[in-house]
C-alpha cells in the first residue's frame, strides 16, 4: 500500500464525529451525558409524512434506481415551498436539484466549481464543512469576518481590500450558523452586488430559515440573484427528518446542471419512499411550523437561564436552534467546555471550531427535551 491521498493531510476528522465517540464512551462508563452539542432534531416528524414514505415503501416498484434530478412531485412541491414561503418563482424542470442532504450538495458545488489553487471566501465564523470540503479539493480557503457589533454582517471595508482574483465561490449562511443572525433583505442587496462586481458564485445555505425566525428570507428573491448566486436549503430542521437526508439546490439552469453533471457520477438517486415523505412535509401548512417553533421558544427560555447561571452573555433576536454565548472576558472557552463535561456532564460545543473569531463563545443545542435543560440547570446550581 502506497500510502493515502496527500489532501488527508489537509483535513481532520468532523469535530462532532471525533468528540461523539468520547461522549459514548462516558455513556458507557455510566455517566449521565446530557447533549447539548449537536443540532439534530429530537422532534418527530409530522404524522403524514411518515405515512407517505410508508406507503411508497409497499408499492414493489419503489425499491429500484430513481432519477438523478428527483420525481417531477418532488421538485413541483420544492417549487410550491419556495413560492409560498419565500416569493420566489422556480421552474421545477431546470432550476431545482433535489440532494441527499445539503452536505452533499457542498461538495458537488464545490467539485462543478473550483480547480485546485481556485480561492474560496468563508465566513468567520462558520460552518467547518466549508473549509473541509475547499481543502479536499486542494483550493484555498480565504476567511472574511463576520462582525458581531454588526449583527454578525460581513466586514464590508475588510472584504473590499481583499485581493479577489483568484475567488471563485463565495459561502453566506443566513439564518447564520452558529451565531443566529437572522440576517436581512439588505443583507442580501449588498451580497449579490459585490459578488456581481468581483465575478464571484455566491451561495446562500438556507436551513435554518424557519426556526424561531419571524422573515424567512430567500437570496434567490433579491433582483438578479439567479445570475451570481445559488441556494441550498434542507429539510432537516424544518421537518424534523435529519436522518433522512434530503435537500435541494435552487438556481440558474446551467449552474445546476454543472452539479448534476457531478451528482449523477456520484449517486443512483434518492429512494422514492423518502421522495414521498419530502413531497409530503413540503406540503404541510404554516400550523406545522408554528407547533414546531413553540417547543424551541420554550426551550430556548430554559437555555438562557442556564446561560445566566453560567455567567454567559448573548443576543435574544436570533435565529435557528442554537443559543450562542459569549464566556467572561477572562475565561476559557475550551476549558469551560471540559470542566462542563467531566464535572456536570453536559456536552456543549466550543465556538473556536467554527473559526477563530468563535474563540470566546459556546453554543447550545435546543435540540433537547425541556426535562433534560432543567436537570443541566440542576446541576450547575449545584456547587
Amino acid at each position: 500500500m502506497k500510502g493515502f491521498s496527500q489532501r488527508l493531510g489537509e483535513v481532520q476528522e468532523y469535530y462532532f464525529s471525533k468528540k461523539l465517540k468520547e461522549v459514548q464512551q462516558l455513556r458507557e462508563a455510566g455517566k449521565p451525558i446530557i447533549n447539548m452539542g449537536i443540532g439534530s432534531p429530537d422532534l418527530p416528524p409530522h404524522s403524514l409524512v411518515v405515512t407517505a414514505l410508508k406507503n411508497a415503501s409497499d408499492d414493489p416498484g419503489a425499491h429500484g434506481y430513481q432519477p438523478y434530478q428527483g420525481s417531477q412531485r418532488l421538485r413541483e412541491a420544492m417549487a410550491g415551498f419556495y413560492r409560498r414561503h419565500y416569493g420566489v418563482s422556480l421552474d421545477p424542470n431546470k432550476e431545482i436539484l433535489p440532494l441527499m442532504g445539503s452536505k452533499e450538495g457542498i461538495m458537488h458545488i464545490s467539485m462543478a466549481f473550483l480547480d485546485e489553487g481556485d480561492e474560496v471566501l468563508i465566513p468567520n465564523p462558520g460552518y467547518p464543512t466549508y473549509t473541509s470540503v475547499t481543502k479536499l479539493l486542494n483550493a484555498k480557503p480565504v476567511y472574511y469576518d463576520l462582525l458581531e457589533n454588526d449583527q454578525w454582517e460581513p466586514d464590508w471595508e475588510a472584504l473590499e481590500n481583499m485581493d479577489l482574483e483568484k475567488v471563485k465561490l463565495m459561502w453566506v449562511n443566513y439564518p447564520h450558523m452558529p451565531t443566529g443572525s437572522r440576517g436581512s433583505r439588505d443583507l442580501f442587496i449588498k451580497l449579490i452586488s459585490f459578488a456581481k462586481r468581483n465575478g464571484i458564485l455566491l451561495v446562500n445555505d438556507n436551513p435554518y430559515s424557519f426556526i424561531l425566525n419571524p422573515e424567512p428570507i430567500s437570496v434567490l428573491s433579491t433582483d438578479g440573484a439567479k445570475d451570481h448566486a445559488l441556494e441550498l436549503n434542507s429539510l432537516s430542521k424544518t421537518f424534523n427528518i435529519p436522518g433522512w437526508r434530503v435537500g435541494m439546490l435552487m438556481g440558474r439552469e446551467d449552474y445546476l446542471q454543472a452539479v448534476l453533471r457531478v451528482k449523477s457520477n456520484m449517486d443512483s438517486g434518492m429512494f422514492l419512499g423518502i421522495q414521498e415523505g419530502a413531497t409530503a412535509a413540503l406540503g404541510l401548512d404554516e400550523s406545522w411550523i408554528k407547533e414546531i417553533n413553540t417547543v424551541y421558544a420554550s426551550r430556548r427560555e430554559l437555555v438562557l437561564e442556564l446561560a445566566d447561571e453560567l455567567g454567559l452573555t448573548y443576543q435574544k433576536d436570533t435565529s435557528g436552534m442554537f443559543v450562542w454565548t459569549k464566556i467572561p472576558e477572562k475565561g476559557n472557552a475550551l476549558e469551560m467546555v471540559d470542566k462542563l463535561l467531566y464535572e456536570k456532564h453536559l456536552f456543549v460545543t466550543p465556538g473556536v471550531i467554527f473559526g477563530s473569531r468563535g474563540e470566546n463563545y459556546i453554543r447550545f443545542s435546543l435540540c433537547v427535551k425541556e426535562a433534560l435543560i432543567l436537570e443541566a440547570i440542576h446541576r450547575i446550581k449545584e456547587k
